[in-house]
């Protein structure tokens, strides 16, 4: 199975609200594209769409957020860049992607850029509810070959902790998947060593059933504060998803028009977890599935957000982020979707 966390992959954010910000954010793109073995080229490339993103955000929103985090498919290696505003937002995405198109008084090449240096762009706006753009770039250009569930996250850590007590994780082979959302108790430092303990130790035997998981997880946090966890288990041959939660960490299910909320017991995962059960939901090609921790409010209906459900989950987990963190502790959105089949 591949495997994929924070520790591979850990998420910087670089704030858009003056033009010094669009150089602070082509040098932490730069860098990035740098550490993943990136060419001198491709490096450049990377400056330029974190240029034009930032550059857009100040032109037509204000301010807004750049968050960077590294990408792995096997060998293959990249960056996600995804570009976050609360602006006016775009009537017509496509006719806003032409060269020559602005509504700023720039020359409109900006959006343009940015579609053909990325391996793929993903977006989402409406008016009044402003905009966002998920892009990858690879380091050999083009992008390895699709997986059979979509990834999008957001990880933050509570404004002014340099480490975020949230964790999360994804493993998945060509017929099944374990994801899971850990919310250490509190934040900072502790929290975090609470929250990668979960991580790792659900890692380690990815295959197991989502109890079993979540009783490992509970050996291993026994010497830590404690920690929210929910894990999933999707089968991909049988078309079913089950969950074992403890703790705040959300978790709500798709398939097509249906949608379920499944439910955590109270408890503290490592130190009072007196009643592990598992819970299940249909699972299929299209279905998708929410994890977050509680740093993201509750009250969000992807209905208010004309066509966003059907966007790449990068975008949605940003739009999540981006309207609903609370803003008082580390806050996670995790996003999956199943993309059998998918063009």
């Amino acid at each position: 199975m591949q495997r994929l966390a924070p520790a591979d992959s850990v998420q910087l954010c670089c704030p858009v609200t003056d033009s010094s910000h669009v150089a602070a954010a082509r040098r932490a793109a730069t860098d990035l594209a740098a550490r993943v073995g990136f060419d001198a080229t491709r490096c450049g490339e990377a400056a330029i769409v974190a240029t034009e993103a930032a550059t857009n955000i100040l032109k037509h929103a204000g301010h807004g957020e750049i968050l960077l985090r590294a990408l792995h498919s096997g060998a293959t290696a990249g960056i996600e860049l995804v570009a976050i505003d609360s602006g006016p937002g775009m009537a017509s995405l496509p006719a806003s992607m032409e060269d020559g198109r602005s509504t700023a008084g720039s020359y409109g090449v900006g959006l343009g850029a940015m579609a053909r240096l990325s391996a793929s762009l993903n977006a989402w706006s409406a008016p009044g509810q402003g905009a966002v753009f998920a892009m990858e770039l690879w380091r050999g250009g083009a992008p390895p070959p699709p997986a059979p569930l979509e990834l999008g996250v957001v990880s933050q850590a509570l404004p002014g902790e340099t480490e975020c007590g949230d964790s999360w994780a994804l493993a998945c082979d060509a017929t099944s998947a374990t994801a899971l959302v850990a919310d250490g108790l509190g934040h900072g430092g502790d929290a975090a060593i609470a929250a990668q303990a979960a991580v790792t130790a659900v890692m380690a035997r990815p295959t197991q059933r989502a109890a079993v998981l979540l009783e490992d997880a509970h050996l291993a946090l026994r010497h830590t504060r404690g920690a929210a966890v929910s894990v999933v288990r999707i089968d991909m041959l049988e078309d079913r998803l089950v969950l074992a939660g403890i703790g705040n960490v959300a978790c709500h299910a798709w398939l097509g028009s249906a949608r379920r909320q499944l439910v955590s017991h109270n408890g503290i995962v490592g130190s009072n977890m007196r009643k592990v059960q598992e819970f299940d939901a249909p699972w299929g090609v299209g279905g998708m599935l929410i994890l977050h921790s509680d740093g993201i409010g509750t009250r969000w209906n992807l209905d208010d957000y004309p066509g966003l459900a059907a966007r790449h989950p990068a975008v949605i987990a940003a739009i999540l982020y981006r309207d609903f963190c609370r803003k008082r502790d580390d806050a996670t959105v995790l996003v999956v979707r199943d993309a059998r089949g998918a063009a």
